[in-house]
């Protein structure tokens, strides 16, 4: 069976589905099949497509106008995609030529993987450059030193000498899940 996903990315009266419906009901997708949203590609909450992802069975094809009208980001696309295959159902996309159930269509879907898996690699080494270069620098991200070494030394010292840690939060105005998280922390440097 062909099911249908139409989506344009604003809920105003200004865009339409019309051009997407018209190529899917000619591609022979049943009006009854057709699921559509209204709202941006970038939304995680598309209930028309959760719709279409359910109502899918083995040996269905789910068909879209164009590929972005699918997912937010190429690996979005894939993870569709891939879900779509563990599922036994093909995926099509009419603009782009794309469809699982050829063998071309089926290597394209893989050259579009490893593509997704280029992006990854290459925003990680990225990543890694720009803290690199910002340690050079001096300058060291991540979450501040909730307690600095001084009050954490007298901290440790007053536990040692037999405080207990509730009283070493009053009195150091420490939260307790922070110093135990810092003590956690101090721990495994320690060790």
């Amino acid at each position: 069976m062909l099911i249908g996903y139409m989506r344009v990315s604003s809920e105003s009266d200004r865009q339409s589905t019309d051009l997407q419906r018209d190529a899917l009901l000619c591609a022979g997708v049943d009006h009854r099949h057709l699921f559509e949203d209204h709202a941006s590609g970038a939304k995680e909450d598309r209930p028309g497509l959760a719709r279409a992802l359910e109502f899918v069975k083995t040996g269905d094809v789910l068909i879209v106008w164009k590929l972005d009208r699918l997912g937010r980001s190429l690996p979005h696309l894939l993870s569709i995609v891939n879900s779509l295959k563990s599922k036994q159902v093909a995926f099509r996309s009419l603009t782009e030529g794309m469809d699982t159930t050829t063998a071309s269509g089926e290597m394209l879907f893989q050259i579009f993987g490893a593509l997704a898996q280029y992006e990854r690699a290459m925003t990680q080494e990225r990543v890694v450059a720009g803290l690199a270069a910002a340690k050079r620098r001096g300058r060291v991200g991540g979450r501040p030193v909730a307690i600095d070494t001084e009050k954490l030394a007298a901290i440790m010292a007053a536990l040692r000498g037999g405080m207990s840690k509730a009283a070493a939060c009053r009195n150091f105005n420490v939260k307790r899940t922070t110093l135990i998280d810092t003590l956690a922390r101090t721990a495994l440097i320690e060790n």
